[in-house]
């Protein structure tokens, strides 16, 4: 570090006793400790510029994230107002995360009344499937979601929907009320056991179908599909 004045007073009788040999290599030594301490200086300075330069970048820099994890997000937190503000800005209600999921699915299992009736009178489709082939139903059903459950039938969603495990939302339904309400509902729409079993079995027969298909084309009968499981 170089020295400070008193430090430059304190050395001058010494500096004066010295020979000219001696004076130069102390000049030298002082100028190597002035180089330093302002090369260090330097070094600082322009760490500490680069830090406000960060700082300015990253406060003027946006993250943007894809518009089905914006939105799904902002369900989860049952913001409605961003929700509404994206569904007005032009993000689709149709969108869905890596499951398949969409925000319809996400708020019924949270029981967020508000944004479920949002997103439907945003034309959200209350009969869509993850990945699962769950339906917006099934996870209010499952949930004990009653209000929601009733939310969902009067905008149309299919009692009668199956899931990949051939399940109805009322086959998952715990729920004393939800089921209750579940069970009127299809009395006043006359489904009847019969109807119950056709429903189950279309989904069996088209599994069925594929395999026969699979069969009869020479393909690989233990393939996995995309979530790792065969037709066994």
């Amino acid at each position: 570090m170089a020295a400070d004045h008193s430090e430059l007073l304190a050395e001058m009788a010494t500096v004066a006793r010295l020979s000219a040999g001696e004076r130069l290599k102390h000049a030298q030594k002082r100028r190597g400790q002035q180089l330093k301490a302002w090369a260090q200086m330097e070094k600082e300075s322009a760490r500490g510029s680069r830090a406000k330069a960060s700082k300015k970048k990253a406060r003027l820099t946006k993250v943007k994230f894809p518009d089905a994890v914006t939105l799904l997000e902002a369900t989860a937190r049952n913001d409605l107002d961003e929700v509404r503000q994206l569904l007005n800005s032009g993000v689709s209600q149709y969108l869905v995360n890596e499951d398949g999921l969409t925000a319809l699915h996400q708020c019924c299992i949270d029981d967020f009344v508000e944004v479920v009736q949002c997103l439907l009178d945003a034309g959200a489709c209350v009969n869509a499937c993850d990945s699962e082939l769950w339906t917006p139903l099934h996870a209010a059903a499952t949930c004990g979601h009653t209000g929601l459950v009733q939310l969902l039938i009067q905008a149309g969603a299919d009692l009668l929907a199956v899931n990949a495990d051939g399940n109805m939302p009322y086959d998952l339904c715990e729920d004393e009320a939800t089921l209750e309400l579940l069970e009127i509902v299809m009395a006043e729409q006359g489904i009847t056991q019969d109807r119950i079993d056709e429903f189950r079995g279309v989904k069996e027969a088209a599994m069925l179908a594929d395999i026969q298909a699979l069969v009869q084309s020479g393909g690989d009968l233990n393939a996995r599909d995309d979530n790792g499981a065969t037709l066994v």
